[in-house]
């Protein structure tokens, strides 16, 4: 049980940082003139993507380690 709750902690942390990350891009530049809703669902399908990636690879690195 412990282990879920690492796991959602690691995945919530990951998901803030890329959340942070994407902040410094300038997707104004990316999308079309009002398109406004397609973009804010494009920005949180990436930061949910990027959270993804890094919060798997850092629970390897846990799980490697840690046997």
């Amino acid at each position: 049980m412990l282990e879920f709750y690492i796991r959602v902690v690691i995945y919530f942390i990951c998901f803030l940082l890329s959340f942070y990350a994407l902040s410094g891009l300038d997707f104004n530049r990316f999308l079309k003139q009002g398109k406004v809703a397609q973009g804010q669902i494009l920005y949180f399908a990436l930061a949910c993507c990027m959270a993804y990636l890094m919060a798997n690879f850092f629970i390897a690195i846990i799980y490697f380690y840690n046997k």
